[in-house]
């Protein structure tokens, strides 16, 4: 009878220092909490139903996005190499400029949520300069890898079919 007892009292008291502030279950953060913050783009690549790859804003992509822990986001990605236009007013650049800066940059901003057991960010684009994902069907991230300096998630189908894999660094 005493020695288990003995056991008992060994597993409560493991128990209850393994819920304390300090220990490492007590600390463990939920999904959401190491989400927020800062995260710089390394890649963004596209694929096609006939498993075609493309890198969305070229080799050497420009981009950031950003969660707050009170449930915002703003995101711009762009191409490294945007034409200048040659009129320093952009109202007025030619069609070929802004083809150019249309196709090769993205920004959108709103709020988002996050499913902790499916590990899918769902957006809701508020303004955008793609003004079709403004109030459209919720965006949604599949979330693949998540650790403290990268963030890896799917867009598993974008308006125009493809699937995109993105890779994001935590910025510093």
């Amino acid at each position: 009878m005493k020695r288990r007892s003995i056991l008992f009292l060994s597993a409560i008291v493991t128990l209850g220092s393994a819920m304390l502030p300090g220990s490492a279950v007590g600390q463990q953060k939920s999904l959401k909490e190491r989400l927020v913050g800062t995260w710089t783009l390394v890649s963004s690549t596209s694929i096609r139903p006939d498993g075609t790859k493309t890198d969305v804003y070229g080799p050497n992509p420009k981009g950031i996005v950003i969660y707050t822990s009170d449930g915002y986001f703003v995101l711009l990605n762009s191409r490294a190499d945007l034409p200048k236009l040659a009129a320093s007013d952009r109202a007025r650049a030619t069609s070929e400029e802004a083809r150019a800066v249309v196709a090769g940059s993205l920004a959108y901003y709103g709020t988002y949520s996050v499913d902790e057991v499916d590990k899918v960010i769902t957006a809701n684009v508020e303004a955008s300069t793609f003004a079709n994902l403004i109030g459209g069907a919720e965006q949604k991230r599949i979330i693949t890898s998540l650790t403290a300096d990268e963030l890896k998630f799917t867009n598993p189908t974008t308006p125009s079919g493809v699937t995109v894999q993105v890779v994001w660094k935590r910025a510093k």
